[in-house]
């Protein structure tokens, strides 16, 4: 059928307003956690030039880097508040999703240099000393990767970002190797000297369990993936309103940390293009009120009785 027969799309305010305090809050946990990364991250340094712990230093570095990682996802939720064009019809919001890409390989590097700095400490074990300072500064780092790996997972399963949760993961992984310095460094001190690559090597499993949750995360986002669970109150929405009489078809895709639909419902073959028209004009209204991230649904009505 025709759109003329009750194809209806619509964005409403309170929809729009939503996605842009949704944008604004990925925002603020992005720049907010930064001085919980930056601080710990330089307390390392410090106690770097004291005890000449060449592992406290690369974590110092790693973590001071691994905090840039904000600045792609700060640029995808900068390019997300821009409109639609005739050649991005749906906007920039899937900008996020290439963040994420860009976080997972962060992750990936962090396994490879955990990797390799324990198996490099197995071969060539060095004296570490003030082990008390380097332990402090290990727990420091590990308790701020830690807040911000909780800060930015919230706030990022909150607003329906795919890309700050995987970076709120990558934010845990930083956490776990400073742990392991913190592990290794108990373990040298009570006379166990490969205590600190061993630990290294179980940390570095630790973090490609992150990675396959993190990968998890974003590649289901690149795939369109959605929770049944969505698409169940997006059906029930439908066929919530009077006139509908089945789901021929429902579609529901991530756009950034926003949702969008596209549904062809049934209705009485005998109603006017008029009363179609209306038909789909409160399946819509019901879709943008039912399901929460829902920012715009394209409603499609056919006759009982058609073909597809």
């Amino acid at each position: 059928m025709s759109e003329a027969l009750g194809g209806h799309s619509h964005n409403a305010a309170d929809q729009i307003d939503s996605a842009l305090e949704a944008n604004a809050a990925g925002r603020r946990a992005l720049i907010g956690s930064l001085p919980i990364l930056g601080v710990p991250a330089a307390i390392q340094l410090v106690v770097v030039g004291i005890s000449g712990s060449v592992e406290l230093l690369g974590d110092g570095l790693h973590n001071v880097a691994d905090a840039l990682t904000a600045v792609p996802l700060l640029i995808a939720f900068a390019l997300a508040r821009r409109p639609a064009t005739k050649r991005y019809t749906y906007g920039y919001g899937r900008a996020e999703d290439l963040g994420g890409l860009f976080v997972i390989a962060m992750i990936a590097l962090s396994s490879a240099i955990a990797a390799w700095d324990a198996v490099d400490r197995l071969l060539h074990p060095e004296q570490v000393s003030h082990l008390w300072a380097v332990a402090v500064a290990a727990l420091i780092g590990f308790a701020g990767n830690e807040v911000v790996a909780r800060y930015r997972t919230g706030v990022g399963r909150r607003i329906g970002s795919a890309a700050l949760v995987a970076d709120g993961l990558h934010a845990r992984t930083d956490g776990f190797t400073s742990l392991a310095m913190l592990v290794g460094a108990g373990g040298v001190a009570l006379g166990w000297t490969d205590a600190d690559p061993i630990v290294g090597l179980v940390i570095t499993v630790a973090i490609l369990g992150v990675l396959r949750s993190a990968v998890r995360q974003v590649g289901a986002r690149l795939l369109d993936a959605v929770d049944p669970v969505l698409v169940e109150r997006a059906a029930a929405a439908v066929t919530s309103v009077p006139g509908v009489t089945g789901v021929r078809e429902l579609r529901v895709r991530w756009v950034g940390h926003t949702l969008r639909a596209g549904v062809d419902a049934t209705v009485d073959a005998e109603l006017t293009v008029g009363e179609a028209h209306e038909v789909a004009h409160h399946v819509e209204r019901h879709l943008l009120h039912d399901v929460a991230r829902l920012a715009a649904a394209t409603v499609h009505t056919s006759p009982a009785g058609a073909h597809a």
